[in-house]
C-alpha cells in the first residue's frame, strides 16, 4: 500500500521574502464579480504542488525556472486572469461575499532547499509537511487581506524543482484551476495562453426570482451559524478561508489500483461504466462494510458533478467558477453487501445522471435559502475525484512532472482519488487516500482489495 515519506522541517528551506505581483491589465474603475451560490459554499484554500526530477546532465537548465514563472505570471497570465489579483469582501447589505479586482496583488516566493527529490520518498503518497513547498497567505489576515493565489518555486540540491500553488476555491474549480496551471506552463514554455478568453461572469448561475426549489436535497446540509466548517456565507469577521481540519483519532492509508484491476471492477460491473463509476461503487460497498454494524442503516456517498454542459445555456469554455455541484447516491447497507456489485454501480449512474439542468437550478435555489454545505455525516463520505484533472500533463518545458497532486494530511469525510506516479494520468492506475477510526480501518483492509 505504502512506501516510505519524510517529514520536512523549516530548516529544510530558504524561502525569499513575497513578491507582489499585479495586473497591467486591471479595470478601471475597479470591479466587483457576483459570486454564485455554488462559489460561495466553497471558500477554503487549496493547496497544490508538482514535483518536476531532471537528470544531472540537465539539472544545470533550472538555475532560471524561478524567474521565468515570476516572468509569465507577471508579463501575460495576470493579463486574462487579472481577477486573481483581486480580494474577497464581505458585503452586509447582501449578507455575499464578493470578488473585488483591486489589484492587491498575486504572492510569488523562490526557495531553495538541501534535500534532493529522491530524498522525499514516495511522492504519491500524500504528506501534511509538503506545506513547506506552497505558500500560505497567512492564517490571521482578515479575509480581504488574503491573496487569492499564491505560487512557490523550490529549487531542489539535485537540480529538480517544484511549483506549488495556493487557490481559493470560492475563484476557481479543479476544472478551471487545472485550465490555469495548463496556461501558466504554456507561457513557460514559450507557447502563449492556451485559452484565448477566460469568462469570469458567473451571472447565469443566479438563484432564480421566483426561487423554485423542486427537490429535497439531502446531499446538502444547512449551515448552522456557529459552524467553524470551511464554507461560504461567512461572517464579515471571519478570518483568511479556513483549510479542512483532521481528527487525530483518525488513521490515513493509500491504497493502490493497478489499471488491470480497475478493468477487473468494470468487467464485474456488468453493465457500461466508466472508471470513476466502477471505483467510486467499489470503495463505496467496502467502506460500508468495514464502518456499519446494522444492515439496515443508510449508506450514502457524495461525489461532484460538472454542470458546465448540462445546464441550458452550457457555460463557456474557458469558464472560470465553480460549475460542479454534489451528486449522490444510497442504498440500504444489506443491499450494498448482499447484491451483485452491478447494483452499486447502478446507483452511482443514477446518481450522475440525476444533474440535470433543472436539478442544478434547485440546488442553486435551495443554497440562496438555506446556505450550507455536502451533508457528510453519519457515515456519508465524499469522494474527490483529483485524479481526473490531468495533473501530471503539466509542462512548464522541463518535462512531464514526477508527480503533481494536493497537499494533504487526510480528510476524515472525504476519499481523494490520486493520480498513481507510476501510471501517470493516462495509464488507468489510481490512488485512494482515506480515514478511518482504527479499528475501521482495520476491516477495511479485509474488503478493500476485494475485487
Amino acid at each position: 500500500m505504502e512506501t516510505f515519506t519524510i517529514s520536512i522541517a523549516n530548516q529544510d528551506l530558504v524561502k525569499q521574502q513575497p513578491v507582489t505581483l499585479v495586473s497591467a491589465k486591471n479595470p478601471m474603475p475597479l470591479e466587483t464579480i457576483f459570486l454564485s451560490n455554488i462559489d460561495q459554499a466553497v471558500c477554503f484554500a487549496v493547496e497544490t504542488v508538482f514535483f518536476f526530477d531532471l537528470p544531472p546532465d540537465k539539472s544545470s537548465s533550472t538555475l532560471g525556472i524561478s524567474l521565468r514563472v515570476k516572468q509569465a505570471v507577471a508579463e501575460v497570465l495576470l493579463g486574462p486572469y487579472y481577477f486573481m489579483a483581486g480580494r474577497l469582501r464581505f458585503n452586509k447589505q447582501t449578507n455575499r461575499l464578493q470578488l473585488l479586482c483591486n489589484n492587491a496583488g498575486v504572492l510569488f516566493v523562490s526557495a531553495t532547499s538541501r534535500l534532493r527529490l529522491k530524498d522525499l520518498g514516495n511522492l504519491s503518497l500524500p504528506n501534511s509537511t509538503f506545506h513547506h513547498f506552497v505558500h500560505r497567505p497567512g492564517l490571521y489576515k482578515s479575509l480581504d487581506e488574503t491573496a487569492l493565489l499564491t505560487i512557490q518555486v523550490t529549487r531542489f540540491a539535485c537540480g529538480g524543482f517544484s511549483i506549488g500553488f495556493v487557490t481559493n476555491h470560492a475563484i476557481l474549480d479543479g476544472k478551471s484551476a487545472s485550465e490555469m496551471f495548463e496556461n501558466l506552463a504554456s507561457i513557460c514554455r514559450g507557447e502563449g495562453l492556451q485559452t484565448k478568453v477566460i469568462y469570469n461572469d458567473r451571472t447565469s448561475l443566479k438563484a432564480r426570482n421566483p426561487l423554485l426549489i423542486s427537490y429535497p436535497h439531502k446531499e446538502y446540509v444547512k449551515l448552522n451559524k456557529k459552524s467553524s466548517r470551511a464554507s461560504c456565507f461567512t461572517a464579515p469577521e471571519q478570518s483568511s478561508p479556513p483549510r479542512l481540519i483532521f481528527s487525530k483519532i483518525y488513521t490515513h492509508k493509500l491504497y493502490s489500483f493497478t489499471p488491470e484491476m480497475i478493468t477487473t471492477l468494470r468487467k464485474k460491473a456488468m453493465t457500461r461504466c466508466s472508471s470513476f463509476e466502477a471505483i467510486v461503487a467499489h470503495i463505496w460497498r467496502a467502506r460500508s462494510k468495514a464502518i456499519f454494524t446494522n444492515l439496515d442503516d443508510l449508506s450514502t456517498v457524495l461525489f461532484a458533478v460538472d454542470i458546465r454542459s448540462k445546464i441550458s445555456p452550457p457555460l463557456p469554455n474557458g469558464f472560470a467558477g465553480n460549475a460542479i455541484i454534489t451528486a449522490f447516491a444510497d442504498a440500504k447497507v444489506v443491499d450494498l453487501i448482499e447484491k451483485p456489485f452491478s447494483f452499486c454501480v447502478e446507483k452511482i449512474k443514477e446518481g450522475r445522471e440525476r444533474i440535470t439542468d433543472e436539478y442544478a437550478r434547485s440546488v442553486i435555489d435551495w443554497l440562496e435559502v438555506h446556505r450550507g454545505f455536502p451533508a457528510t455525516c453519519n457515515g456519508t463520505f465524499y469522494v474527490s475525484a483529483w485524479w481526473k484533472l490531468g495533473f501530471n500533463e503539466l509542462d512548464f518545458g522541463y518535462g512531464k512532472p514526477a508527480h503533481g497532486g494536493p497537499v494533504v494530511s487526510g480528510n476524515d469525510e472525504f476519499v481523494l482519488l490520486l493520480s498513481d506516479a507510476k501510471c501517470g494520468d493516462s495509464g488507468g492506475g489510481i490512488n485512494v487516500w482515506l480515514g478511518l477510526e482504527p479499528e475501521k480501518m482495520k476491516r477495511l483492509i479485509l474488503h478493500i482489495f476485494d475485487i
